[in-house]
């Protein structure tokens, strides 16, 4: 029996705690934080999106460039085996007209204490307040409460999360010990990311409201989802997946009426009485929201769009904004641990018997139930891929 230490006790964490526990070593799980799976539970305070009940080769598409990579580890945990999961663990599911699948329950808190209480029967050990501080020789060094703590692990899983939402966990500060190591890692960048925009007094009562039936569209990606309109800019759905082609500095842009074509309205716009203004045709006519009128004015003032394409504008509104959101608001982050640093069973390849998984891992995918999925795939494949390891060097 080995003696394992999980470092970070999020899903990726606790799913390779759970596996290296089912092949029969010590586990123990060291977390930073005085509670686990905080940023876990946050997600599930508005409901958890498990993941999407979708074909495979549509929820890989998700994954973008690290869809090759991801492959085989959520190939073995997937959409399907998430659910049986969840199930295992006494959580009823249902799955949302989109595909997105969630607890009866909407929140994350029943799935977690039915998944601690199971590890704790298994013998796996959880100490909170324990914060990584790197190696000594080969011995693990922690800072506790007790003072300074050492263990000499037989294999090691590092599940430490990106660098969004420091106060939950992610603070990527790992990232220093690995590279004194000599890991070269893919620096952060922030993903699923809100955009910052400088509103003018006009747009303030439209603060909270979302701009729902919309398209936006940034360098070859486009989104059909919704956005919500905040005192600081935009942020949702919509907008998240577009993240990597806004880093790259793409124009964003957004088909204010997605399902009428630009015939039906220079039609509708033929038949515009003259004695109508511009904003009561948009309300009247084309049955646009407030916040979309209000939008799409703003947007046009601020662009200086010129009277003779404004029409033209209601589907190609550029959006003018001051860049992404700060890197820790970002619900998750790109970057980290690089698959060139790691081999098929996610081992470092300059530490035998250290493994990584979930986001410290450099890839990224839209909320929706992506996030969640692949954490727990490349934990539970970080998990097998550590005993299979200790069961060979033993």
């Amino acid at each position: 029996m080995a003696q394992a230490v999980i470092i970070g006790a999020g899903p990726a964490g606790l799913m390779a705690a759970q596996e290296l526990s089912r092949a029969g070593h010590s586990v123990m799980v060291a977390e930073a934080k005085p509670s686990v799976a905080r940023k876990f539970l946050m997600a599930g305070k508005s409901g958890l999106n498990l993941t999407k009940d979708e074909p495979f080769e549509m929820l890989m598409r998700s994954y973008g460039g690290a869809a090759d990579w991801l492959r085989p580890m959520i190939a073995e945990l997937d959409a399907a085996g998430v659910q049986i999961w969840a199930r295992d663990l006494g959580q009823t599911l249902f799955t949302g007209s989109t595909g997105r699948v969630f607890p009866t329950a909407m929140k994350a808190s029943p799935l977690l204490r039915a998944w601690l209480a199971r590890l704790e029967g298994s013998g796996v050990q959880i100490k909170t307040r324990w914060r990584w501080q790197g190696w000594d020789d080969d011995a693990l060094v922690f800072d506790t409460q007790d003072g300074r703590q050492t263990i000499a692990a037989n294999v090691t899983v590092l599940a430490l999360g990106g660098a969004s939402w420091a106060r939950l966990g992610s603070d990527g500060k790992w990232s220093h010990i690995l590279s004194e190591q000599g890991v070269a890692l893919a620096p952060f960048e922030p993903a699923n990311s809100a955009l910052s925009v400088d509103w003018s007094h006009h747009m303030k009562p439209h603060f909270g409201a979302a701009l729902k039936s919309v398209r936006w569209m940034a360098g070859e990606l486009d989104s059909r989802g919704e956005a919500t309109i905040s005192t600081s800019g935009l942020e949702g759905g919509g907008l998240y997946s577009l993240t990597p082609a806004l880093r790259n500095g793409d124009p964003l842009f957004v088909d204010l009426a997605p399902d009428l074509d630009k015939q039906t309205l220079r039609a509708r716009l033929t038949a515009k009485k003259p004695k109508t203004t511009l904003s009561q045709w948009l309300k009247k006519s084309l049955h646009l929201s407030p916040q979309k009128i209000a939008l799409f004015h703003e947007m046009v003032r601020r662009c200086a769009v010129p009277q003779s394409q404004q029409m033209a504008a209601l589907k190609q509104l550029p959006i003018l904004h001051a860049g992404l959101r700060p890197m820790d608001e970002a619900i998750s982050t790109a970057g980290g641990v690089p698959r060139t640093a790691l081999d098929d069973g996610l081992m470092v390849r300059s530490k035998p018997g250290v493994f990584c998984a979930g986001e410290m891992l450099d890839w990224e995918a839209p909320t929706g139930g992506y996030l969640l999925t692949a954490c727990l795939a490349t934990g539970h494949w970080a998990g097998r891929a550590a005993a299979d390891w200790v069961q060979r060097a033993g």
